[in-house]
């Protein structure tokens, strides 16, 4: 089977200064992100674990950057390690957030839609959590 790709994205009218540093905290992520984490997020050493709608993940982002790179990697509960490109990408003084969704090998269309709905949403309530800062 082809991998195939999709980009979900939101246009957020508050900065991407301002995005980026809410979205990049992983304490924020039960605020927003319910495809990810639960009501709650701990520091486990560089990673962060959460129980997800997946079960008990962990979860790593990549270094803090001036460039709204949000990627991060997520270790689910089989060990299996997904790479979750993120990226907030200013637009004067808004911005979008896009998140880039892979379908990996054996999962099939039904799962990736299921998860796109998931990103889709969890991005619609970033938007509605930031803008209402």
């Amino acid at each position: 089977m082809e991998s195939r790709t999709r980009h979900i994205d939101v246009h957020i009218t508050r900065p991407m200064s301002e995005v980026y540093v809410f979205a990049a905290d992983p304490l924020n992520l039960p605020r927003w992100a319910s495809g990810l984490a639960g009501a709650t997020v701990e520091r486990d050493g560089e990673q962060w674990v959460t129980e997800s709608p997946m079960g008990r993940v962990t979860f790593a982002f990549a270094p803090r950057n001036e460039l709204g790179v949000l990627d991060h990697d997520v270790t689910l509960p089989s060990g299996q390690v997904v790479h979750n490109p993120v990226r907030v990408i200013r637009d004067g003084d808004e911005c979008d957030v896009v998140f880039t969704l892979r379908q990996a090998p054996g999962t099939s269309d039904e799962e990736v839609e299921r998860d796109a709905a998931t990103v889709a949403a969890d991005l619609t309530t970033l938007k509605a959590v930031v803008e209402a800062l």
